[in-house]
């Protein structure tokens, strides 16, 4: 009996990695026909018209009409219905909640604010996250599944955060408790910026599917989602690359995590906001301001040529740029997309953290990386929330239709 179903159980997994498989070729490469399919995924023309006639009749996929084959032979082409089916992503980022609806493919329909949260109103927000959540399920019957992305380190199996610098509150949150079954479709969470690599992954043309990437969050947070070889590195609680919180200075500042020096007290919003509110004249009124507020009134400043502003972007950007350097050596990634609020700062951010790495990073390994900020339309960690529900769309999809 348990050798039957061992081997029960290791056919369906077979059936659903062919039929992942057969989703993510049409996502990738769009329309195709059965032939073509079965050429690039070796499975055999019986394998492929049996897998792909289960997921036609549950609405996953459908025939195009006449494509031109080899020989002049007319086959039937077969798409996935990306415009069908819809995700909601949520970002969380300690004092900034945002949820958009997006498209298979990570266009935003709509993308909204939540109210500025402050550790004594996470309670508040949760239940409006609910509210809103409800809200867009009852009033579109096309949305699928629910991506979210969490401040790291996130615990995985355990449903919290380690540590949330600058906002505590949000450590109390079980984030698997609070909103695994708690709507009528699935709901899949993720660290935030491993989400803002998994967005790259999908969404970016260009690095779409190139499987050697990392997504550089610098936010409210600093961290850090790495794919490599095609596949995200996790660790063993899902806590890996939490590059915000390696020393860079091991007198420095001390940091929530208990450690001193992390990178996140040097570079952050928080950190670019008490450098303003010691400052006083560069932002005038910054104490009276969120984070994000000042920090983009600072990158305003720059912008337009305040040579005081442009002093406090290049002393970020160089610490920016010495976490370049530690991704360099800890995962040798082909490219560095930095991205999040203090990415906006654009060039006068950029070019410095080039210059840093020129200074710093092995000659080899900087001449074979490319570093550049993110152009996605939407911010890469609520497009990363959708991009965590579209993956696991594409990989399981018996878990959304009866497809066995």
């Amino acid at each position: 009996m348990a050798t039957n179903t061992t081997h029960a159980t290791s056919q369906a997994s077979v059936s659903e990695s062919n039929r992942s498989r057969i989703v993510k070729h049409l996502y990738h490469n769009g329309i195709s026909s059965r032939a073509q399919i079965a050429k690039a995924l070796e499975l055999t023309p019986a394998a492929i018209t049996k897998i792909t006639a289960r997921l036609i009749e549950a609405g996953m996929i459908e025939e195009t009409g006449d494509l031109e084959g080899s020989k002049n032979r007319r086959s039937i082409g077969l798409k996935l219905n990306t415009t069908h089916f819809r995700i909601i992503g949520i970002k969380f980022a300690r004092s900034l909640v945002q949820i958009g609806v997006f498209g298979l493919c990570g266009n935003a329909l709509s993308i909204e604010n939540l109210p500025t949260v402050y550790d004594n109103t996470i309670d508040d927000t949760i239940a409006t996250i609910h509210q809103r959540v409800e809200q867009l399920l009852d009033n579109d019957p096309s949305i699928v599944a629910i991506g979210m992305a969490v401040p790291g380190p996130y615990l995985r199996n355990v449903g919290r955060t380690a540590v949330v610098s600058n906002m505590q509150g949000w450590r109390k949150i079980n984030f698997i408790d609070e909103f695994a079954t708690a709507f009528r479709v699935p709901v899949f969470i993720e660290q935030d910026a491993r989400a803002g690599a998994l967005a790259h992954y999908l969404f970016d043309p260009s690095v779409h599917a190139d499987g050697n990437l990392a997504y550089y969050l610098v936010g409210e947070g600093v961290g850090l989602g790495v794919i490599d070889n095609g596949r995200l590195i996790n660790g063993f609680l899902g806590a890996a690359t939490e590059i915000g919180h390696i020393s860079i200075d091991v007198n420095g500042r001390p940091c929530d995590c208990g450690n001193v020096g992390c990178l996140e007290r040097y570079c952050s919003t928080p950190a670019i906001h008490d450098t303003l509110i010691a400052d006083g004249t560069v932002v005038p009124g910054a104490a009276d301001m969120t984070h994000t507020e000042a920090a983009r009134a600072l990158f305003a400043k720059a912008g337009d040529g305040d040579e005081a502003a442009i002093a406090i972007v290049r002393e970020v950007a160089r610490y920016v740029g010495y976490g370049c350097v530690t991704i360099f050596n800890g995962y040798n990634p082909e490219h560095i997309i930095i991205g999040d609020i203090v990415s906006e700062a654009g060039p006068i951010l950029l070019d410095e953290v080039r210059a840093t790495v020129a200074e710093r990073a092995i000659p080899e390994i900087n001449a074979s990386t490319s570093i550049s900020l993110s152009t996605l339309s939407a911010d890469a960690a609520v497009s990363g929330a959708a991009a965590v529900a579209v993956t696991q769309f594409l990989e399981h999809p018996s878990v959304f239709f009866d497809v066995s």
